[in-house]
């Protein structure tokens, strides 16, 4: 395999970078937000620390929504290496942590990236991105339905 024949698979799959697992809301947005992916085409690949990744395992323990979960640092690094890419990027945000990951991926990666801004202060934390990106931003805490239609908007999912 060529490496335009590794960097055209890579651009088959969509990035789902989780935040803190103590956000009520991040599970049923990474998962409608993996079913818009699918209907794209993509494979979705759920990456974060092992407490997220086990709370989307547990709500998908078939694999019928996500692809592949990755360990959230293994996947900055590949990002940074150059060594994988997607073809679109959501970082979900809710705390200050979350603004320095879409940094660092919308620096690096060569797809899109969606900036997902939820909870108490989204406003805020909207506030500290200063780079390049789409913003869906709301202060969902449990409620997530006008943040799930505001994504659909954006990614035109509703059309």
């Amino acid at each position: 395999m060529t490496e335009m024949d590794r960097g055209s698979e890579r651009q088959k799959e969509g990035l789902i970078l989780l935040g803190c697992p103590e956000a009520a809301a991040q599970v049923s947005v990474a998962l409608h937000i993996a079913h818009g992916l699918r209907r794209m085409g993509l494979v979705p690949v759920v990456a974060g620390n092992p407490s997220a990744r086990a709370l989307v395992d547990m709500a998908d323990p078939d694999r019928h929504y996500v692809g592949e979960m990755v360990d959230l640092d293994a996947c900055i690094d590949s990002l940074v290496e150059h060594e994988r890419d997607y073809a679109v990027s959501f970082v979900l945000i809710h705390r200050e942590s979350g603004v320095s990951y879409a940094g660092t991926v919308g620096s690096v990666s060569a797809g899109r990236v969606v900036a997902v801004v939820f909870g108490r202060e989204a406003e805020e934390l909207a506030g500290l991105i200063d780079f390049p990106c789409e913003q869906v931003v709301a202060k969902a805490v449990h409620h997530v339905l006008p943040l799930a239609k505001d994504i659909d908007r954006v990614m035109g999912w509703d059309a």
